[in-house]
């Protein structure tokens, strides 16, 4: 992989990153939820997610999942009933206002907040097609199949993951940031709400992609 094609992939996994989607709510919502230092659990889950998407693509299996009807749709429809089900969790919390985090109790958040955040990340990195299917579409454009394969993968990887981590932690500030204007509980009613239905939408949008043959 030469410098330039570098350079281009290193534009392109910015504005990939900067887009709205599942995985910038999620950010937004841990950081509103839980505080900046808890939500970098999610933001590592994110980031697994991400992994196992280009291992998908790297082994091959993104092609399968475009090819194969049936092993599309139950990861899409996997990944749009978990969204859906965030939209409500989050609807269901919408009549209390959002405080920040206090210090949790040895043994209980401490643990069970974490491990949360990572899997909610994870999964909603890695259980959406339309991600798996993008990246199976754009990798092979900077991927020169003359040279070898593992260091060129090695190398998106890393810049997939710097630009995810910059912009996914950007997003998570912006909903900490959110937390003292949100102490009114009208105002944390409704924006549960939005962000609720949010992901709802997200998830209906999820369900009724279709990929191209």
């Amino acid at each position: 992989m030469t410098f330039d094609t570098w350079l281009a992939f290193f534009v392109a996994a910015w504005l990939i990153c900067l887009s709205p989607g599942p995985g910038v709510l999620s950010c937004v919502t841990a950081g509103l939820q839980h505080g900046f230092r808890a939500a970098l659990w999610n933001i590592a889950g994110l980031q697994a997610g991400a992994t196992v998407t280009l291992i998908v693509v790297g082994v091959g299996l993104g092609a399968v999942l475009a090819a194969s009807p049936i092993a599309f749709t139950a990861i899409k429809w996997f990944g749009a009933a978990y969204l859906v089900y965030l939209g409500v969790q989050q609807w269901r919390s919408a009549e209390a206002p959002i405080r920040a985090p206090e210090p949790s109790a040895p043994g209980v958040a401490a643990i069970n907040v974490p491990r949360a955040l990572f899997l909610r990340g994870l999964i909603v990195n890695s259980t959406n097609p339309k991600g798996i299917l993008f990246t199976a579409s754009v990798l092979p454009q900077f991927i020169d199949p003359q040279a070898p394969q593992l260091i060129q993968f090695l190398i998106v990887w890393v810049t997939m993951l710097f630009t995810d981590v910059c912009c996914m932690t950007g997003y998570t500030a912006l909903g900490v940031q959110a937390l003292r204007w949100l102490q009114n509980p009208d105002v944390a009613r409704w924006t549960n709400r939005a962000f609720g239905s949010l992901f709802v939408l997200a998830g209906i949008g999820l369900a009724v992609f279709k990929h191209s043959s």
